[in-house]
């Protein structure tokens, strides 16, 4: 079991890659105004949230215990991120406090999964 935890972990971090690699490829693109969601954000969103859901699934099933109130934020913020890259994917451009909303709560995202014990 632990290999396949530690297989979902890495496409986790897969994920979070994709999505924060996209946003950091657009930074200067933001300054300019023409940012624009990528879609391998959209993908590393929704990498993070299936490879998260399992990850929960299979720590609940190995009996460990599990801070049900980080990943509920955890989730609620990759929910928003996801929502907004989502419906502004097919835009030619990105509004730079949407776009730079997206990075900062992607970080937010890395910092509650790390500091929050």
């Amino acid at each position: 079991m632990d290999v396949l935890i530690h297989l979902f972990v890495a496409l986790h971090i897969i994920g979070i890659a994709a999505l924060l690699g996209g946003f950091l490829t657009q930074m200067k693109a933001m300054g300019q105004g023409t940012a624009r969601f990528v879609p391998g954000m959209l993908h590393g969103a929704l990498t993070m949230l299936v490879t998260g859901a399992v990850l929960v699934g299979l720590h609940q099933a190995e009996g460990h215990s599990v801070n049900n109130i980080k990943i509920g934020v955890k989730l609620a913020v990759l929910v928003v991120v996801l929502g907004l890259v989502y419906v502004k994917r097919d835009e030619e451009k990105v509004d730079k406090g949407l776009f730079g909303l997206v990075g900062a709560l992607t970080a937010a995202n890395i910092f509650i999964a790390v500091l929050w014990t």
